[in-house]
């Protein structure tokens, strides 16, 4: 399975970039995509369309924004891309506006890349980190931190630091499954079950409750095996009442407001 600095090459990244709306971020995004072969232009559209009939679900983070679109004939391989904007641009989010920086992603399917998503929201979580990937001088920079991260990890020195409240009770729940959703399922929700997932190993519930990533349509469906849905406020708005917990999520890698979230769905 691919890793995130190689899924996205210093080649792939471009800083200090003029954009003046979001359409005008995820198309410079989608740009490099389709620059490197990972894409078609049609893939840069269907981004846009996304957003377009979703909404602004996929700025996950403050002043973040994850742009992807559902696994198509429009993706030739899987890769990424990394903008950092020079000037901020509202994408219409309530609490995550304005955006600076666009990270696109393009999914041959719905598993290939979840290494990679789960160590970019590591990443991202931890504020030391996320300062550097922010404030890299160029793209070679930036690509190095990723990789740093990536080998620090890998020998076992990327130590994790405990999330935010009290302990939660050491028995935890009985076995349960809690769903993430996003519009596509590949993507954003991938960002806040790993969120969700570390929460829960450190409060000793990971053997308790699995944690699904999935879609709109198929959390539908799948919600009456839940004991609760976690998602964004858009996607929470478009699911309606599914006879479970819906829970927002504004921030998709803090894992102090997902722990929030989780006391508040178990009342610990």
């Amino acid at each position: 399975m691919a890793s995130l600095s190689e899924l996205l090459p210093r080649e792939a990244i471009r800083l200090e970039v003029a954009a003046a709306d979001w359409r005008a971020a995820v198309g410079v995004a989608g740009e490099l995509l389709v620059t490197r072969g990972t894409t078609t232009d049609a893939y840069t559209d269907e981004m846009i369309r996304n957003l377009e009939e979703n909404g602004p679900y996929l700025v996950i983070a403050p002043g973040f924004a994850f742009a992807h679109a559902r696994p198509s004939p429009a993706v030739r391989r899987t890769g990424m891309s990394w903008v950092r904007l020079a000037e901020p641009v509202a994408f219409g989010h309530e609490t995550n506006d304005p955006v600076t920086l666009v990270v696109a992603l393009a999914a041959e399917d719905s598993g290939a890349h979840t290494a990679a998503m789960a160590a970019l929201a590591r990443l991202l979580g931890d504020p030391e980190t996320e300062a550097a990937l922010r404030t890299a001088p160029t793209p070679g920079e930036l690509h190095r931190v990723l990789a740093a991260n990536e080998q620090r990890r890998e020998t076992g020195g990327g130590g994790t630091a405990r999330a935010s409240g009290h302990s939660a009770r050491a028995s935890g729940p009985a076995v349960q499954k809690i769903l993430t959703v996003c519009g596509n399922g590949v993507g954003t929700s991938l960002f806040l079950k790993n969120t969700l997932e570390r929460v829960l190993d450190r409060w000793g519930w990971d053997q308790h409750i699995t944690v699904e990533a999935t879609d709109t349509i198929s959390a539908k469906g799948k919600a009456s095996e839940a004991a609760a849905v976690l998602t964004s406020r858009e996607i929470a708005a478009t699911l309606g009442d599914v006879g479970v917990p819906v829970k927002v999520v504004e921030d998709f890698t803090s894992a102090s407001e997902v722990d929030a979230v989780l006391r508040d769905t178990y009342d610990v």
